[in-house]
């Protein structure tokens, strides 16, 4: 059984002055695993403003700690539909950088309503995994991902 191993995760989304943070807040919770304990997932909200002056709120969430990734990591893959994993092994050599970080977006309007769907639109959460792998080069965190993926 492949399984993926990762240093830790990151969930980024924004938050725009038009949209209820609680919404936007529920569609991340989408992607954590009630069995997370509370204090291994580490939320920041910051607040900015957009290229017109409108307020932003960026939202980064962190789990760390190797148990709490290991069960994200679980329950991400469950998450992911045939096509998307479909989608994401065709693509998978964009959505690994040199550092060895998969990076996966999702539409934050279907997370809203509690499903998980790869989009590479505009309005989404990002995760970002980083990937443990030996020797760390992006091509054996890539060949990780695709055994992990296919299984």
């Amino acid at each position: 059984m492949a399984q993926l191993r990762a240093h830790h995760v990151r969930l980024t989304t924004f938050i725009q002055a038009t949209e209820d943070e609680d919404k936007v807040l529920d569609a991340i919770a989408t992607f954590i695993p009630e069995e997370i304990d509370e204090d291994d997932v580490l939320f920041d909200i910051l607040e900015t403003e957009g290229y017109f002056g409108n307020p932003i709120k960026v939202v980064n969430v962190e789990i760390k700690r190797s148990r709490a990734v290991r069960k994200f990591l679980e329950y991400f893959k469950e998450l992911l539909s045939e096509g998307d994993k479909r989608y994401l092994l065709d693509h998978l050599d964009e959505k690994v950088d040199e550092e060895g970080t998969f990076y996966v977006r999702f539409n934050k309007q279907k997370a809203y309503l509690g499903e998980a769907e790869v989009d590479e639109g505009p309005d989404v959460i990002q995760v970002r995994i980083k990937v443990k792998a030996f020797p760390m080069r992006k091509e054996a965190v890539v060949k990780a991902i695709r055994e992990w993926l296919e299984e």
